[in-house]
C-alpha cells in the first residue's frame, strides 16, 4: 500500500514517533490514522515518543574497543534513573553503540548539530551537480533533499543503519529499547579514537 507522506507526517506530529515506525503502522492499519495511533501504542512507540520532553540526567559512559586495540570509542548514554542505567539491558544498548560508532565513524550525534554553513555547502554542492545533470528545475529540490538525508544517514548516528541489523536506524534502535525499558533514553555525546589520527 502507497502511503501519502503527508499522513505520515501527521501520525508524527500526532505521536513523536520515528518517520519509519509511522509508515509501518500506516501500513498496517490500512492508512487509517487512528488504527495507526492506537498500533503504535500497542507496539509501545508512541508512548516512546512522548517521553522524549523527560530529563535524561541519569545513565552511563560506556566504551569499547576494538580487536587489536587501533579503534576505541567511548559513548555518553543517558536515561532518567540510576536504577535503569545499572540493568543489563541498558548497559548492553550502551555497549552496542559504542560498537556501532567504532564500526561506522559518525561525525556528529544527531542532524541539529550538523553546522547551518555545512549544510547549506552541502545543499550548494547537491544543487549544481543536479542542475549540470540536465534534471528539470522543478525537481532539483527533491534531488538536494535526498541527497541531504543521505548525507546525514552517513555523518548522523542517530540516522545510521544499525551494524548488526541493518533494517533499523541507531534512533530507532533508542526508541526500541526506551518503549521497553520505560523511560527516556539518549545519546548524549561520544568520542572515537583510532590509532594513528
Amino acid at each position: 500500500m502507497n502511503i501519502d507522506a503527508k499522513l505520515v507526517k501527521s501520525l508524527r506530529d500526532k505521536t513523536g514517533a520515528g518517520m519509519m515506525n509511522c509508515r509501518k503502522a500506516l501500513q498496517e492499519s490500512e492508512g487509517d490514522l487512528e488504527k495507526a495511533v492506537d498500533w503504535l501504542r500497542k507496539q509501545g512507540i508512541a508512548k516512546a515518543a512522548k517521553r522524549s520532553s523527560r530529563s535524561a540526567s541519569e545513565g552511563i559512559v560506556s566504551s569499547y574497543v576494538h580487536l587489536g586495540g587501533k579503534i576505541g570509542v567511548i559513548v555518553e548514554v543517558n536515561c532518567e534513573t540510576d536504577f535503569v542505567a545499572r540493568t543489563d539491558e541498558f548497559q548492553l544498548l550502551a555497549k552496542d553503540i559504542a560498537m556501532h560508532i567504532a564500526a561506522t565513524n559518525p561525525d556528529v550525534v544527531s542532524r541539529e548539530e550538523v553546522p547551518a554553513e555545512t549544510v547549506n555547502k552541502e545543499k550548494e554542492i547537491y544543487r549544481e551537480q543536479a542542475a549540470q545533470s540536465g534534471k528539470p528545475e522543478k525537481v532539483l529540490d527533491k534531488i538536494v533533499e535526498g541527497r541531504l538525508d543521505k548525507y546525514y544517514q552517513e555523518i548522523c548516528l542517530l540516522e545510521q543503519a544499525f551494524v548488526k541489523n541493518p533494517d533499523v536506524s541507531v534512533k530507532q534502535l533508542i526508541e526500541e529499547a526506551t518503549a521497553k525499558i520505560g523511560e527516556k533514553i539518549q545519546v548524549r555525546r561520544f568520542a572515537r579514537y583510532q590509532l594513528g589520527q
